[in-house]
């Protein structure tokens, strides 16, 4: 058998490395041999830890054993019939999983063309979601946003929100390394709530305004109803995270009487093709997110906080399972 090594998920909490076949690529796919894989500290982990309801979509993607991950930074090394030669050798980006060989279609593909860290360029399946779901909330310059959760998305939200002229922008977190990890600029502004009041801190920001947008970034359920508090009559609650269970909800207090406006902003609501009155696919926002880094508009280098050997996965596994708190991008070398 060919040497392969891939991150399996056993079973919920079980995670190992096993050795696998090389794949080979077929009609319309490449062969990728991956140099760095980024691990979703939120869908990995909600679908490894296995604590989601039967009934629930979270069930029914959750198959044991399989592979996971969807964020693979490789260079191309083989290609299949139909595929231009000019691909190999050439440094991609793909929603491939954990392992040391992936085959992608051409469609699931991104070139990196411009000279950025490859380990930064791990976070493109992240940035082009939030990227969508920035504009998804229609994000005006000019405009308050707050953002509950400075996870990676929370801080990708918060940094492409103020590209397009938000402010303030206010970041909501209750763990201080997470805050720390803002960028400091004018206009960015975090809060902990547990030393000050959230409710206080955004009427005293805004003049009394209130938030034109609020982002939902935690993934908690049971948080969602405080967070409509900071929103203004008609503003915009945006649903970036995927929360991880049920809310009790009251669509009267909630959403009919202030006329609240609830939008989600999954990945797949990216377009399928370019179309006039909407350009953005994900091979759109992913150039985008590429062109940002290279021309030093979009720092996120601090929010690498983990680069670990392949061979370590089981353990960094269990780490995060424990206490995710402190991690941000973690990133697994695979050479």
């Amino acid at each position: 058998m060919s040497k392969n090594p891939t991150v399996v998920f056993v079973q919920p909490r079980e995670v190992v490395i096993e050795e696998r076949e090389i794949p080979s690529p077929q009609l319309n796919e490449l062969l990728i041999k991956t140099e760095y894989t980024l691990i979703s500290t939120g869908t990995e982990l909600t679908i490894v830890n296995g604590e989601y309801s039967p009934s629930s979509v979270w069930a029914r993607i959750s198959k044991f054993p399989s592979v996971l991950g969807y964020s693979n930074v490789g260079r191309v090394i083989a290609a299949g019939e139909n595929i231009d030669r000019s691909w190999i050798g050439r440094e991609v980006v793909s929603h491939s999983y954990h392992a040391s060989y992936v085959v992608s279609s051409i469609e699931g593909i991104e070139p990196i063309d411009r000279p950025i860290p490859k380990e930064e360029a791990t976070l493109f399946e992240l940035a082009r979601t939030v990227m969508n779901g920035v504009r998804r909330a229609r994000v005006q310059f000019g405009e308050t946003v707050v953002i509950y959760g400075l996870g990676l998305l929370g801080q990708l939200a918060t940094r492409f929100c103020w590209l397009a002229g938000a402010r303030p922008v206010i970041g909501i977190e209750i763990a201080e390394s997470r805050l720390g990890k803002l960028p400091s600029k004018s206009g960015i502004i975090g809060l902990n709530p547990q030393k000050e009041d959230a409710t206080t801190k955004v009427k005293e920001l805004t003049r009394g305004r209130m938030a034109d947008v609020v982002f939902e970034v935690t993934g908690n359920p049971h948080l969602i109803p405080d967070e409509f508090r900071l929103l203004r009559r008609q503003g915009r609650f945006i649903v970036l995270s995927s929360p991880r269970g049920t809310t009790t909800f009251d669509f009267h207090d909630l959403c009919n009487r202030p006329s609240f406006t609830i939008i989600g902003t999954h990945n797949s609501s990216h377009p399928l093709y370019p179309v006039l009155d909407n350009p953005w696919t994900k091979a759109r926002h992913t150039e985008l997110f590429f062109d940002l880094i290279a021309d030093g508009e979009l720092d996120i280098g601090n929010l690498i906080t983990h680069h670990i050997s392949y061979k370590k996965a089981p353990d960094i596994y269990q780490m995060l399972l424990k206490d995710r708190s402190k991690a941000m991008g973690v990133v697994l070398e695979w050479e």
